[in-house]
């Protein structure tokens, strides 16, 4: 099956389980059929599914995946004794865990080809990643707490794990309670890194972009509570900070220089 037969075959299973959307045409381009595609995994509910669907999906995701390019930690040079820095999509970091910014449900994006990091996650884990976190919320009975962390398979994904932690949301002036709640991010994930026996751990910018924690006091504090946790438990768990825009690296490199 090539990759278009497999995208074709996704689409039409997709549409199939929602009939309401069974009037709606299948784009002729290429570049439109895959955000289509990616839109109706954005919007599909938690929820079982076949073999023969599963098999195709991660067919289709890990090739998708393997055309951006894997970077795999081993390829990087750490600025740091086991910090590294490194610009690019966390979806293709082949490393022990990667972090998901999430939010209070804990299920993923829902918004169709939203830019967050939580929608292109669970698009490239898979529909697993979205059943998987539905099974813990249910199991917890309430919404994620800000400033903790849920570890989970990453399916799809070149890395062995998602750690999903919830950042603050900045409204008006930056508090000193955002600041607290953002450190408690950082030390979440490390310590179910550590309890999990992962060895590497790629931390997002987590809170800014759509939680508007300011890029250079959210860098100041990733950077801080790192150091501290790694001084104060002798972790050997190493540590990339992922940055996707041009100014988050610059931010981290400056600050990293002074590590």
């Amino acid at each position: 099956m090539t990759q278009s037969e497999r995208q074709k075959f996704l689409i039409e299973r997709l549409i199939a389980e929602q009939p309401r959307y069974s009037n709606l045409a299948i784009p002729r381009s290429e570049a439109e059929r895959k955000n289509f595609l990616r839109s109706l995994f954005n919007i599909r509910m938690p929820k079982e599914t076949d073999e023969d669907f599963l098999k195709i999906q991660n067919e289709y995701l890990r090739k998708e995946i393997a055309g951006k390019g894997v970077t795999d930690i081993t390829d990087l040079t750490p600025v740091a004794d086991g910090i590294y820095l490194w610009q690019g999509d966390i979806t293709t970091l082949k490393c022990g865990a990667i972090v998901n910014a999430a939010n209070s449900q804990m299920l993923g994006c829902f918004v169709p080809c939203h830019g967050c990091i939580d929608n292109v996650i669970h698009t490239y884990a898979g529909v697993q990643l979205r059943l998987e976190c539905a099974r813990i919320m249910k199991e917890q009975g309430h919404k994620e707490q800000t400033g903790g962390a849920k570890i989970t398979s990453a399916y799809n994904l070149p890395c062995d794990y998602v750690i999903h932690t919830v950042g603050p949301i900045v409204r008006g002036a930056l508090s000193e309670t955002d600041k607290s709640l953002l450190a408690s991010c950082y030390r979440s994930c490390l310590e179910i890194a550590d309890k999990n026996d992962v060895k590497s751990i790629a931390f997002c910018c987590i809170s800014t972009g759509e939680f508007h924690f300011p890029n250079d006091k959210a860098a100041e504090i990733a950077v801080k509570t790192v150091k501290e946790y790694r001084e104060r438990t002798e972790s050997k768990n190493e540590v990339i900070f992922n940055v996707f825009k041009d100014v988050d690296h610059e931010i981290y490199r400056k600050l990293l220089g002074k590590y």
